[in-house]
């Protein structure tokens, strides 16, 4: 791979050949290990995490154009490397109660991504409990012995389970007073099973299956943050923020690759219109989201913001309006 192309276009030139396959894998649900070994040798699956830990720290604007160009060529590769990213960026951040990874359990996790094929994702959705963003204890326990934690229960959605090397496992304790937390489980421990359950409409490849947990001995200081149930009460803002930024660019990714499917076959003058009118008004959206979260700061005149918004509403003035493609649409259902 050319060592002096920058991320995004290192992904686009992967994304090429991660199309090709996607297909295939599509089709017979199968994961795509070749793509996550291209990642690997491109350096792409340690660029989120901090330098300091030996990452690239790349910011979450650039990690949205790899993603962005990975979903375009393989929409269930750039989901599993979102999850990849979103874990390694929360290594280098202090949570709400003011703790964080311990930096030896995140140095040995980033040294590995860099010189092999080494994931991590969060395994937190259960079958009693299902997504934990809406509150409730999970199942999954951690029971604390003299030669570590043992843990057991059972996690759906295991995206990217047939190459994850770690898991982030969101358990309870079995302390009278509870605990939650993570755990950060090696996978393939004696106890560990991956269920094939994953048969899906979409994602196919993604390889989200169940992984079940049989009393599995977890060393001692893989407990990453373990509190009271009420110490994790609201939203991280920084991982909204991340889910935000790379889902969406992994979509907006399969949007793009499904407009340049192109068989040549000409487009009335209606269709355009509307089409037209709906990328504006979508365009129009976009920015009026980002300034709502910009709040105030974006009005000011020395904010992008304002000058995106402005001239973004230029396009519901271009010709054809919204009115006037509605209006021809409207008449070529009436005569047809």
């Amino acid at each position: 791979m050319n060592a002096s192309l920058n991320p995004g276009q290192l992904a686009r030139t992967l994304a090429v050949e991660f199309a090709a396959r996607a297909y295939a894998h599509d089709r017979d649900a199968s994961f795509p290990f070749d793509n996550f070994a291209e990642l690997q040798q491109a350096g792409l699956l340690a660029l989120a995490a901090p330098r300091h830990l030996g990452g690239q720290g790349a910011t979450l604007a650039q990690l949205g154009e790899v993603i962005g160009a990975v979903g375009y060529g393989c929409p269930a590769t750039a989901l599993v490397l979102v999850m990849q990213y979103i874990q390694h960026r929360s290594m280098g951040q202090t949570s709400k109660a003011g703790r964080t990874w311990p930096p030896h359990l995140a140095e040995r996790l980033v040294r590995e991504s860099v010189s092999s094929v080494s994931l991590i994702n969060a395994l937190r959705v259960e079958p009693e409990l299902g997504s934990p963003a809406r509150g409730g204890l999970p199942s999954t326990t951690a029971r604390w012995t003299p030669d570590g934690w043992r843990v057991s229960g059972h996690k759906l959605y295991s995206t990217g389970a047939p190459i994850l090397r770690w898991y982030a496992v969101w358990v309870r304790t079995d302390e009278p007073a509870p605990r939650v937390g993570t755990l950060r489980v090696p996978a393939g421990l004696p106890g560990t099973r991956i269920v094939e359950t994953w048969d899906h409409l979409g994602l196919r490849a993604s390889g989200s299956h169940d992984v079940v947990f049989d009393d599995v001995l977890v060393d001692l200081d893989n407990a990453i943050d373990l509190r009271e149930p009420q110490a994790w009460g609201g939203v991280d803002a920084g991982l909204q923020a991340d889910m935000a930024v790379l889902l969406g660019a992994l979509y907006t990714g399969i949007a793009r690759a499904a407009r340049d499917v192109d068989t040549g076959t000409p487009v009335s003058a209606t269709d355009s219109g509307l089409l037209k009118s709906l990328l504006t008004n979508h365009a129009v959206q976009a920015v009026e989201a980002a300034l709502s979260l910009a709040g105030n700061h974006g009005l000011s005149r020395h904010h992008p913001l304002q000058r995106h918004l402005r001239d973004v509403l230029c396009g519901r003035i271009h010709t054809p309006q919204d009115d006037s493609a509605r209006i021809a649409a409207g008449r070529q259902i009436l005569i047809s």
